[in-house]
């Protein structure tokens, strides 16, 4: 039984009655579930009768607490003239209604989460309005190789010709017969969101379960691939990368069920174990690798790196994986690491942590946008410091949509010209799969073959010693079918892109010969490349001006008009006067 003060209006003949502050209860007997007024005219005259309710009024009244003055009682019946006479009886600013409150109906709106991208969907839609992918998606069971369009879908013949197709090259993996090894552990998966917020973090442990199932229905891992055993990082390694005060931060989460380093960084309990396993994995796969044990490998690996830096964990990042993989290659034997950071976002922990180290070079390619994009550093005048200038290089991307052409151009000009002169004994690739096709976050155009390719270019490097580390990528299709696309050329298998005659767009183009006038300055080679771009650049500054005379040439207005009224549209309309 619910019980709650009221106010009832009842209209009779045009005449209004109120009766205030009485109370009436709800979802109880017939007896108080009847009409509240049964009042009747008495006369034409205008009499209004009242029921039998004025003792609730008196009792709620009797009942009313010390301090509040009473209402002026009233005779049963009244007369307009005795209405009109004692209106403050009505009209009783102090009578406190705080408790009246409409009865209302909530409508409970169903919705749920796309498992692909983690947008809102309405109830009633079967597919999500963002990605497209189905409401009951099968892509954490079986990848990328899930149909987006039907859960119904025959996924068994999906699976049996990927196993089919690659059952010739399909044996027990040993250290022996296997050239690329993968690193993985599901304890990694425990790290995750405590209590969701508007919606699914887009940092999930999904990512591993979708790239895990793709490669096991493709048959790569477990099958062609090593298995490289996880070990937790110790604090005497992490002390190489992060102050003291940093790792004991993200050790103290462990005691808590759920915290934040930042708006967006959480961690539970079982986070900064999640974190020493990464980062004890990515060690390992770079000292397996350095030592001839295997050629090439791939750190599946949560949660992400490249934000952490000296003192702060930020971005989704807890500890720094690959500035760990590149000490342990160093602790190994390799005299000079190159580290390609292709995330969408700047690896700002990353430059933090080596800007002052000749022996590390590091390589971002980003969306800066003037620094608007998160986490706004990685401006192309970013070069290093302290004896380090030139030994970090940033190709900040002007735009988002940025695509495949760009991405290959960059590394035609920029890239490769400066990697091969620095000649890196070990090469690490901060794989962020968040700038490819479909990403909510990066929102850029980058495809799984796109991604190859650049893969195959750097696998040409220091031997092709080449360590793969999972950073970012929150679109489970697009991160599943990248991955899978460059451990395919770990494997030896062919990218499928064609990089002849590769076209960038202007912004690119823009964004590339920026990165060359600053980076010639300590790499002398990137003269002769700078000089050639700027002859293509000017052609394409002629061609758009061209245009843009074609265009005006259209809308030639009558010669007449330079000397009568119409003498300033005149002048505007051929490009003499410009409007601000």
């Amino acid at each position: 039984m619910v019980s709650e003060t009221v106010q009832v209006s009842c209209v009779t003949n045009g005449g209004a009655k109120n009766n205030q502050g009485f109370k009436r209860k709800h979802l109880g007997s017939d007896e108080n579930t009847t009409a509240c007024c049964h009042d009747e005219v008495s006369d034409d005259k205008g009499d209004i009768g009242t029921s039998g309710r004025d003792t609730s009024t008196n009792i709620n009244d009797d009942t009313q607490p010390d301090g509040v003055s009473k209402r002026k009682r009233l005779p049963k019946e009244l007369t307009f003239q005795d209405m009109y006479n004692n209106q403050d009886a009505f009209d009783d600013d102090d009578e406190d209604d705080s408790d009246w409150e409409p009865v209302q109906k909530h409508l409970e709106i169903l919705k749920w989460f796309c498992t692909n991208c983690t947008m809102v969907n309405l109830d009633d839609v079967v597919h999500c309005d963002i990605c497209g992918e189905h409401k009951e998606s099968g892509i954490l069971k079986h990848g990328f190789y899930a149909s987006p369009c039907s859960p119904e879908l025959d996924l068994i013949q999906v699976e049996s010709e990927a196993r089919e197709r690659d059952k010739d090259l399909r044996f027990e993996a040993s250290a022996s017969n296997c050239s690329t090894a993968v690193g993985f552990d599901e304890r990694m998966l425990l790290h995750s969101e405590v209590e969701m917020k508007s919606h699914p973090h887009p940092e999930r442990p999904d990512r591993l379960r979708a790239i895990a199932a793709s490669l096991a229905v493709a048959g790569i891992f477990p099958g062609k691939c090593y298995p490289i055993p996880a070990r937790e990082i110790t604090q005497e390694e992490l002390r190489r990368v992060h102050s003291l005060e940093h790792i004991e931060t993200v050790e103290l989460t462990s005691q808590i069920l759920s915290s934040y380093f930042t708006p967006d960084t959480y961690a539970n309990e079982h986070s900064a174990y999640a974190a020493r396993l990464a980062a004890g994995l990515c060690a390992n796969l770079a000292s397996a690798i350095f030592s001839g044990r295997v050629r090439n490998g791939f750190a599946l690996v949560r949660p992400p790196g490249h934000h952490a830096g000296v003192t702060q964990a930020m971005g989704f990042c807890l500890h720094n994986n690959a500035a760990v993989a590149a000490l342990a290659a160093q602790a190994a034997g390799a005299k000079k690491v190159l580290i390609v950071d292709w995330d969408v976002h700047h690896g700002n922990g990353t430059q933090e942590i080596f800007e002052q180290n000749k022996s590390v070079l590091y390589i971002s390619l980003h969306r800066h946008e003037g620094g608007k994009f998160y986490p706004g550093t990685g401006a192309a005048f970013e070069v290093g410091s302290k004896g380090a200038e030139g030994y970090c290089v940033n190709i900040p991307w002007s735009r988002g949509g940025v695509g495949d052409n760009d991405y290959i151009f960059a590394f035609q000009h920029v890239v490769l010209p400066i990697a091969s002169k620095f000649s890196p004994d070990f090469t690490i690739i901060s794989a962020g799969f968040d700038a490819a096709r479909g990403d909510p976050l990066g929102c850029c155009d980058v495809t799984p073959a796109g991604y190859a390719q650049m893969t195959h270019m750097l696998s040409a490097l220091s031997g092709g010693r080449l360590l793969v580390i999972l950073e970012g990528g929150y679109n489970l299709r697009s991160i599943s079918s990248s991955a899978t696309a460059v451990i395919k050329v770990l494997l030896g298998e062919s990218s499928g892109y064609e990089p002849e005659n590769i076209v960038p767009s202007k912004s690119g183009l823009h964004t590339v010969l920026e990165v060359l006038k600053i980076q010639m300055k300590y790499w002398p080679p990137l003269s002769s490349s700078y000089e050639k771009l700027q002859s293509q650049w000017g052609m394409y500054s002629m061609e758009n001006k061209k245009k843009q005379v074609k265009k005006r040439r259209l809308f030639e207005p009558p010669l007449w008009w330079r000397w009568g009224r119409k003498q300033l549209l005149y002048h505007i309309l051929t490009g003499h006067f410009h409007l601000k």
